[in-house]
């Protein structure tokens, strides 16, 4: 794994979520990039019960990507994070009495894969109760797991398909302290899309407006 950036792309006024992301196919194809098959990420949320009266209720966010199709992500509210087995699902089901499944807040990322010479570029659509909320970017750069020495060349690559959706500078990145992107921070790469998530639950649904 490289160093890898998740980023929200606005929707293009006047248009759709889908037809944004058809727009954003086309200038990666345009640029050369080749499809390699789709992706998917999803959350699903867990309220915490039996907490002590006056405490706000703690929240678990259990994630799975198909890129680590074994393994899946549990992230507590405010930490810690960790990587379990494939089966922890199953596991959530046995502490039902502990953890309550809120089946609404259930958030799903799927989209295409694409890869450009060392550049692995994931467009996806975001949806929660089967309605499109946001469009999500993923790019990983593989070659790199310093992300002080490869942001900018990710960057000025960003530029060339978003425009000024890019951020300046991951908030994810400032917590290295040795300024490393490791095979161990798939935790990270879920922690940037948990923020999307989060983000595009408050937002409205896009699009509401077009014809």
């Amino acid at each position: 794994m490289g160093v890898t950036c998740v980023c929200q792309v606005p929707v293009t006024e006047g248009k759709s979520v889908q037809q944004t992301v058809d727009v954003l196919h086309k200038k990666l194809e345009q640029l050369g990039a080749v499809k390699q098959g789709s992706f998917c990420v999803d959350c699903e949320t867990y309220h915490a019960t039996g907490n002590v009266t006056g405490q706000p209720t703690k929240l678990l966010y259990v994630m799975h990507n198909s890129e680590t199709p074994l393994s899946c992500h549990a992230l507590f509210e405010g930490g810690p994070c960790l990587t379990a087995d494939g089966n922890f699902d199953v596991l959530m089901l046995k502490l039902k009495s502990h953890f309550q499944n809120a089946k609404a807040h259930k958030v799903e990322c799927r989209g295409s894969r694409y890869r450009y010479c060392d550049f692995l570029i994931k467009v996806g659509t975001v949806t929660m109760s089967s309605s499109g909320r946001g469009i999500s970017v993923e790019v990983e750069y593989c070659p790199c797991v310093v992300p002080g020495d490869c942001w900018n060349l990710m960057k000025e690559f960003m530029q060339t398909f978003l425009g000024s959706s890019v951020p300046e500078w991951p908030t994810v990145f400032t917590s290295k302290p040795e300024g490393l992107y490791a095979p161990a921070d798939s935790v990270d790469t879920m922690n940037q899309y948990l923020e999307l998530f989060n983000k595009l639950r408050k937002q409205p649904v896009p699009g509401s407006n077009v014809r």
